[in-house]
């Protein structure tokens, strides 16, 4: 059996996501990218120049993973009751992010 798995790396080159769901890679690979988008605007605006590049970096991919609530209350609306669901993600050793087997 063939199996094709895709790994989502960030600019580092540190992998983020390693999965055999294609669109779960891309969406994750725009969400990092979005991420560093709005991290180089905080940085560049000097928004919460004492937070930690860690928080920084959690903190940016939170909004670029939930980018639709974030946009409508930017309009004055409320957010999404429901979450869009996201793959269970867990993290190794290495720093490695990996989707958890379902079930």
């Amino acid at each position: 059996m063939i199996e094709i798995e895709y790994v989502v790396r960030d600019q580092k080159g540190i992998e983020r996501l390693r999965t055999t769901d294609k669109k779960a890679a891309d969406a994750y690979d725009r969400a990092l990218e979005t991420a560093e988008r709005l991290a180089d605007l905080l940085r560049r605006d000097r928004v919460l120049p004492g937070l930690a590049e860690h928080d920084l970096e959690e903190l940016t991919i939170y909004l670029a993973r939930n980018a639709r609530n974030v946009e409508r209350i930017l309009k004055g609306k409320g957010p999404e009751l429901e979450p869009a669901p996201e793959p269970e993600l867990i993290e190794t050793k290495d720093k490695v992010t990996q989707l958890r087997a379902a079930g």
